[in-house]
């Protein structure tokens, strides 16, 4: 039995509970904002579009630490970590996300950089607009990808 492997198992779903309010409130924002046009709907989508990237991240740099046991280091480790969930390690474990879901996340952690280095107002709806379009269906891939996963660390988990 590994109960760090269960731990994670639980802590991952924690993670996927929060996402699901995340999104719940970047549709509720986005709806707002176009019926409304006002421009703090959509700081509020923004951030919570941040928020949404940084919960799946946090649930990544867990699954590096317990299960790699190696989280990337330097200037790009936010890049380097979307492509080590994208990859299987060999006898460790399979990959955690596919590499479609992995270059679509990229739009995300790019897009949060952005929010965290610029000034409210010089965000665009132009730019979210894509971002939030395809959130259902990428929520909805990344919720397969790691069930998949839940179900290796569970079977992994219980020995």
């Amino acid at each position: 039995m590994n109960p760090q492997y269960l731990t994670l198992a639980g802590r991952i779903r924690e993670e996927l509970s929060d996402i699901e309010q995340i999104v719940n409130r970047i549709d509720s924002g986005w709806e707002r904002a176009q019926q409304s046009g006002d421009e703090f709907y959509l700081d509020g989508v923004a951030l919570n579009l941040h928020s949404f990237y940084t919960a799946l991240e946090r649930i990544f740099e867990l699954i590096a630490s317990t299960v790699d046991r190696i989280k990337p280091q330097g200037e790009n480790w936010h890049q380097e970590l979307l492509s080590q969930m994208a990859t299987e390690i060999e006898l460790v474990r399979p990959a955690v996300i596919s590499r479609k879901t992995r270059d679509t996340l990229d739009e995300y952690r790019g897009f949060r950089h952005v929010v965290r280095n610029r000034y409210s107002f010089n965000l665009s709806s132009s730019k979210m607009e894509p971002l939030v379009n395809k959130l259902p269906k990428l929520v909805n891939e990344i919720q397969t990808e790691l069930d998949h996963f839940l179900n290796f660390l569970l079977l992994t988990g219980r020995g």
